[in-house]
């Protein structure tokens, strides 16, 4: 069941990393999931570095930081997916 509940969290953090990101990015979904999933654990760990992981309430800032780190790695993948699909 948590490697489910990793892939809906990939896939919502991933198409919400998409979203913020300006333009279209030629990545299909299968690496939006998988890169929204990195991108949720690279997130996880920076709000545990930065002690903001664990808030009252809903934690804005871990899940702004999961956002964030995954539209970094599209923006990274992206480009080099497509290169490599000419």
């Amino acid at each position: 069941m948590t490697i489910l509940w990793a892939l809906v969290a990939g896939l919502v953090v991933g198409l919400l990393a998409k979203l913020v990101l300006p333009g279209r990015q030629p990545v299909p979904l299968w690496l939006t999931v998988l890169v929204g999933a990195v991108g949720a654990v690279l997130g996880n760990a920076a709000a545990s570095y930065f002690g903001v992981r664990h808030t009252g309430g809903i934690d804005w800032i871990r899940h702004l930081l999961q956002v964030g780190v995954a539209a970094v790695l599209i923006a990274v993948v992206s480009p080099a997916y497509a290169a490599r699909n000419r």
